[in-house]
């Protein structure tokens, strides 16, 4: 692949590197990549060749950012069609590392990176994990799994880039993971969000007070988070709590990631990705500010570039703010998670940001669909908060039903329950009971 000029930052003092580049240094840079991309993925992956051959597209025809629309989208599918290598772009020796996906709904999707990608993928987490609070000679711990999940050595390896220690604890193992936090004192924690709830009502049921320990900062993704669950976290726990994105098909976490200063959506950083907004339905291009689906391109990645990939997540892109670089709204829902009930279109985000503001419930839940004759039906079996009575309970029971009613627009089953198994990984919000046709 056909190397391009690197500008990198220090990560010490203001303003330095690309993350503050001006726009058109940022615009240069991402057009240069991407044009090496186009041509490095058309050479080197018979997929993209065929497709965009089928498409009367070339990479000659990309003279500007705009001009990536041309190309065809990537999907997950595409991924699981080629399994296992077919969309590695160099030799099968230059490969230093695979990943892969749980493949629970089919195939699993399979990456691989270069000595080159695991040293950029560093890089990112590391910026992030700064532009999250994290520090050099703060010590991490990381509860994200380890294996063949992108989560554990992704961040692993960003914490290590940054000058920070490592405590590898993967997920699980909840007693001794607090047992290591007591003994350990990390400063910072990475996780996804609902398992750290899972600790914070691990440390309550102790009798412990979870602001009393040595966590300063926590770095959550995997999966989207509201921003009743942020303070919950935060008050709960007495830290700043920033949310990092990736995708494994992408690169794996480090992606994007919000700032500690400003916590008002993830600056992507744009020196390796190339992020569009479409139209779900029809996948075409909106502007900067509307909603829609994130589309993103890789820009310097060696053994597994993507074009256009849809990560079928929800957001909009906005202008930078601690950085020069474009943000990306929170992502709160994905597009194959809508919920269509009785016609209303609905994700379970929005149930979420419902509940939060009940104190007698936590945001620990699962919408279940069922049928109901001939109609689809939803159960929205919910946690309540430790020590609630049986008639605050109720009360909250009602009340639910009747916000979302209000709110959203349809009809539900509120099961309030003393405790909702959302595992201790990704958390599970949707369970799809519905007989398969």
């Amino acid at each position: 692949m056909t190397s391009v000029t690197e500008i990198t930052s220090t990560h010490n003092g203001p303003q330095t590197g690309i993350e503050y580049a001006s726009r058109d240094e940022i615009t240069a840079l991402q057009t240069e990549r991407a044009k090496n991309t186009l041509r490095h993925a058309y050479f080197n992956v018979p997929h993209y060749r065929k497709a965009f051959d089928e498409k009367g597209v070339h990479p000659d025809d990309f003279r500007e950012l705009s001009d990536l629309a041309k190309f065809p989208f990537t999907d997950k599918e595409t991924l699981r069609e080629e399994y296992p290598f077919g969309m590695f772009a160099v030799p099968k020796h230059q490969i230093v590392r695979i990943h892969a996906s749980s493949g629970t709904t089919g195939r699993p999707t399979v990456v691989g990176y270069t000595r080159r990608d695991i040293e950029n993928w560093s890089d990112l987490v590391a910026r992030s994990l700064r532009a999250g609070g994290v520090r050099a000679g703060d010590k991490v711990q990381v509860t994200f799994g380890y294996g063949l999940f992108t989560g554990g050595l992704g961040a692993h390896y960003g914490v290590e880039k940054l000058g920070a220690t490592v405590i590898p604890t993967s997920g699980g193992q909840t007693e001794r993971q607090l047992q290591i936090m007591q003994d350990f004192q990390p400063d910072a924690i990475m996780g996804t969000p609902s398992y750290m709830l899972t600790i914070l009502d691990r440390l309550r049921a102790e009798g412990r007070d979870p602001r009393d320990t040595s966590l300063r900062v926590g770095v959550f993704g995997a999966e989207p988070w509201t921003e009743g669950m942020r303070r919950d976290l935060e008050d709960g726990l007495g830290i700043d709590a920033t949310d990092i994105y990736g995708l494994s098909e992408v690169m794996g976490p480090g992606v994007a990631q919000e700032s500690v200063e400003t916590k008002d959506g993830l600056t992507i950083w744009e020196d390796h990705f190339y992020p569009e907004i479409v139209d779900p339905v029809t996948g075409e291009p909106l502007p900067d500010g509307e909603y829609g689906e994130l589309v993103i391109s890789s820009l310097t990645k060696e053994a597994f570039p993507v074009i256009r990939y849809r990560t079928h997540d929800l957001t909009r892109i906005l202008p930078g703010t601690a950085f020069s670089m474009r943000r990306l709204e929170k992502i709160g829902a994905r597009n194959d998670d809508m919920i269509i009930l009785r016609g209303v279109n609905c994700f379970p985000s929005q149930f979420e940001e419902i509940i939060v503001e009940d104190k007698n419930l936590r945001p620990r839940y699962q919408c279940v669909l069922s049928k109901k004759g001939r109609m689809d039906h939803l159960t929205l079996v919910v946690e309540h908060a430790p020590g609630r009575t049986a008639d605050e309970i109720d009360a909250s029971r009602l009340q639910l039903r009747k916000l979302i009613k209000d709110r959203i627009g349809v009809s539900v089953d509120v099961d309030i329950r003393e405790q909702v198994d959302c595992g201790e990984g990704k958390a599970k919000r949707l369970l799809d009971n519905r007989p398969q046709a």
